[in-house]
């Protein structure tokens, strides 16, 4: 018998799989990567070092007005070490420069104040100047220009009145994105509802490069890629974090240059062979991105990877914060698997509902395959209309699972999908 740890909120499930069924545990090589230097250290040298760019300090010169774009509540960005460093480096080339913190909320709620201390700490907080991103109220928004899609670019007028616009984030594999860092800030990161929701269209998230691991030719990324440049990004700090959420390198300068740096660092860490199993468990790697349903789509993809058609995935998600989205909670529920996905196939790009994107991807999921959610928050009824399977513990899980696909089953354990790159096997 095997124990496997799966993350799990802020701690983590036991998982316990007989060696004969157990094919395959797959991490993310993350984990065993050793720096030899801490992490302020790698921080500290990426901006020492930038990539396309002069250093940030030099940029700041002259500029009256800085935006830093940060990320919100949902993702596990070491704001509390990479602020600080970040804002001395402004400073360093411009004391006197009036520097505001964004964040980057795309569609999800507000970030409490509470979940901000959490994140920068205490002294950011009281001595910084904060703007949370609100998608939905339109006077916030400037028309930009149009994108290579079609959608209109509106940005928060934060960034679009300022004399320097920076960026920090992480990067890791991304369900549509390809991968996440880099302009994804802007857009959805900074961006009205209007154009977050043309981006994430059916029609978007339908194309065959609009997957994990994908940039080139992928619609999504193109658009963002389109955006951040004509808001003026001038400067990223982007890390690559292990399963502990530790930093293991940082990439700074260009948002491109430094960004495919940082994505070419990342895939030789993630990608693996899609393992095939008849049981997949994965997680999404606890907290902050296990929160809600709306951002578990994110491993169930890396799941789908490696399981075979009518296999059974095993997502264990703590939804603590509940479904994640009015919108998302409505569509999901909304009827069958085939109906959902009818229902969204004929909304066009411009009508885009809000978070329609992760009830489209499950819906392509469930479809193939039966989908049995470990989650000792959300009602167990909710998820049963959600088209899913409750269960409260991933060996509840796995039992059900294995009176689905017979007790012979082959099982393949992902313990955290979103830092995994899962290569499908042809």
């Amino acid at each position: 018998m095997k124990t496997i740890q799966i993350p799990y909120y802020t701690s983590t499930m036991d998982l316990h799989v007989d060696e004969e069924n157990l094919k395959a545990v797959i991490y993310s090589g993350t984990d065993e990567y050793k720096t030899g230097k801490t992490e302020a250290e790698l921080v500290e040298e990426a901006l020492l070092n930038p990539i396309g760019t002069p250093r940030l300090r030099d940029l700041a010169k002259g500029k009256n007005r800085i935006v830093l774009i940060t990320s919100d509540h949902t993702r596990a960005v070491p704001s509390k070490l990479t602020l600080p460093i970040l804002l001395r480096e402004i400073r360093e080339g411009n004391p006197e420069a009036d520097i505001t913190i964004l964040i980057a909320t795309g569609l999800h709620r507000r970030t409490t104040e509470e979940e901000q201390r959490r994140m920068f700490g205490d002294a950011i907080v009281d001595h910084e100047k904060i703007v949370v991103n609100e998608a939905f109220k339109q006077e916030d928004y400037d028309f930009v220009c149009g994108l290579p899609s079609g959608a209109e670019l509106w940005v928060n007028k934060a960034a679009t009145h300022c004399d320097l616009l920076i960026s920090e984030g992480f990067i890791e594999p991304h369900f549509f994105a390809g991968f996440s860092g880099g302009r994804k800030s802007v857009l959805p990161g900074i961006c009205n509802a209007a154009t977050v929701n043309e981006n994430h269209s059916y029609k978007a998230i339908a194309s065959p490069y609009s997957t994990t691991g994908v940039l080139k030719h992928n619609p999504i990324h193109e658009d963002m890629v389109f955006a951040a440049r004509s808001v003026k990004l001038a400067f990223i700090l982007n890390v690559a974090l292990n399963s502990e959420k530790k930093v293991i390198a940082a990439f700074a300068g260009d948002m491109e240059e430094a960004h495919e740096k940082g994505v070419e660092f990342v895939r030789s860490l993630a990608q693996c062979p899609g393992i095939t199993g008849d049981i997949v468990v994965t997680s999404n790697g606890g907290y902050p991105l296990d929160q809600n349903l709306y951002q578990s789509p994110k491993a169930v993809a890396t799941a789908e990877a490696c399981c075979r058609e009518g296999g059974v995935i095993i997502m264990c998600c703590s939804c603590v914060d509940g479904m994640g989205g009015t919108h998302f909670e409505k569509l999901i529920v909304k009827g069958t698997v085939d109906e959902i996905d009818d229902y969204l196939s004929k909304i066009p790009p411009k009508e885009s509902i809000s978070e329609q994107w992760c009830a489209q991807i499950y819906s392509r999921i469930l479809k193939k395959h039966k989908v049995i959610l470990v989650t000792t928050y959300l009602d167990h009824d909710l998820v049963r209309k959600a088209n899913m399977i409750p269960a409260s513990s991933p060996d509840e899980a796995l039992a059900m699972a294995y009176e689905m696909m017979g007790r012979d089953a082959k099982v393949v354990v992902i313990p955290d999908g979103v830092s995994v790159l899962a290569v499908k096997e042809e």
